[in-house]
């Protein structure tokens, strides 16, 4: 089992930049791929970006790419999503998550464990 904690969430203007951090522990981190995920009031989780174990493959979700990337630094056993010219339509709940496997995806059902998530809020 991995445990995940995000932090770096908080409330900025649209135009922003945050970056998210997400630490693991209980397996080797290494090993798996992780993801980022988010909710907004009233709607479906969703995919944000993945990122393979090793860090040279990840997939960035189309209402983001451009504007959010991901990156791990495997000796600190952290991942982080960096976020750029944030809009108000980002403003969700940001979830990280260790997949099952090494390899980036961008399903849901890869993924076995999960943060508790952190709040982003962007104002306009």
């Amino acid at each position: 089992q991995v445990q995940l904690a995000e932090s770096g969430g908080g409330l900025v203007q649209a135009g922003g930049s945050l970056r998210l951090s997400c630490a693991a522990s209980g397996r080797t981190f290494s090993n798996y791929a992780m993801g980022w995920f988010r909710q907004a009031p009233g709607k479906e989780r969703e995919f944000v970006a993945s990122i393979s174990s090793t860090g040279d493959i990840s997939h960035i979700a189309a209402s983001v790419k451009g504007r959010f990337t991901t990156s791990r630094d495997n000796a600190k056993n952290t991942v982080y999503l960096q976020m750029n010219s944030l809009k108000p339509e980002d403003t969700a709940v940001y979830y990280c998550a260790a997949g099952r496997s090494s390899s980036a995806s961008v399903r849901t059902d890869s993924f076995g464990s999960w943060g508790q998530g952190t709040q982003v809020t962007v104002s306009s």
